[in-house]
């Protein structure tokens, strides 16, 4: 990690945890804190949970104060989390990412305000809502651009918000030609922008890196392929970055492509770490030959997701 105004830059590899639930649907504690320890152990920097590919707009707010708790408690400090505390309400976001500081979280990660199809706040209502919640907390906030918000943030938005609220920090860049939106806000923002990441499960991950990305949130399937990825990457050695990223990117294009939020638990549950790969309803389950793909997919590169358990 390099020097920041919050005392460290957060870099590297930081990949969603999905969340685990038992064949009738409640959480599985148990399996959520197998999965966490495979992920450290896989190589993640850190990681983030309660994040859209955790499900997390499927969860209760107990069951999502329940497993911030519960990870955060199990983690220790081993490596850095990221909490997502997205709501519309300034006041509930707010409350969520207070709630997630005093747990121990090292980062917030939120959407711009918006409500299913229709529903969006204008840029000056987007910077006060961002300027209110980083007034109640005093660790970094990642907004997390991703079309899923139906909310357009120009670069220089980004920029303006990054130079003039305190917290604003990390940018999470997941839109069309992200690697050009990424090269802008960094050349608007300068140093303010102290981590401009790469996301959509590293499906344009080298585009971004060259960009100037210095992290990436990925799926939680298999962090010990992505690390080299971007470790060689910032650390000077293109060529082996590009030989990495061209031996896992079948792996990424079919989890992106084809499976989606539920590849990392397939993927789990085939290794042994997991009971139940499944999403809460009315999320639909892979399709057969879909997960057969995947498994075959992932099996020629010897992930550690299929061997940690056994």
């Amino acid at each position: 990690m390099s020097a920041s105004h919050h005392g460290t830059a957060h870099r590297g590899v930081f990949p969603v945890v999905p969340t685990i639930f038992d064949a009738d649907g409640n959480l599985d504690l148990a399996g959520q804190l197998r999965c966490v320890d495979f992920m450290i152990d896989s190589g993640s920097d850190g990681l983030c949970i309660l994040a859209n590919f955790s499900e997390q707009f499927v969860l209760s707010d107990d069951e999502r104060d329940s497993l911030t708790t519960s990870i955060l408690k199990h983690v220790g400090g081993r490596v850095p989390v990221i909490v997502t505390t997205s709501h519309f309400s300034t006041q509930i976001c707010a409350a969520r990412s207070r709630r997630a500081e005093q747990l121990g979280a090292a980062m917030v990660m939120v959407m711009p305000p918006y409500h299913g199809a229709t529903i969006r706040v204008s840029l000056p209502g987007i910077r006060a809502f961002f300027q209110t919640l980083s007034d109640a907390i005093s660790i970094p906030i990642m907004i997390q651009d991703a079309p899923v918000s139906g909310t357009s943030l120009p670069a220089s938005f980004l920029a303006m918000l990054a130079r003039d609220i305190a917290h604003v920090s990390y940018f999470k860049i997941e839109v069309p030609q992200a690697a050009a939106k990424l090269r802008e806000l960094i050349a608007e923002g300068g140093d303010a922008i102290e981590g401009p990441w790469d996301g959509e499960e590293a499906i344009t991950l080298l585009a971004d890196l060259d960009a100037g990305a210095t992290g990436s949130m990925t799926g939680g399937g298999y962090p010990d392929l992505i690390r080299p990825i971007v470790h060689s990457y910032l650390a000077g050695d293109r060529d082996s970055a590009v030989a990495a990223y061209n031996r896992c990117l079948p792996l990424i294009n079919y989890e992106n492509r084809q499976c989606g939020l539920l590849a990392a638990k397939e993927l789990m549950k085939e290794g042994g770490i997991i009971a139940c790969a499944e999403g809460r309803p009315p999320i639909a389950p892979l399709h057969p030959r879909t997960k057969e793909g995947l498994i075959e997919t992932a099996r020629s590169l010897n992930p550690l997701v299929l061997r940690w358990s056994k």
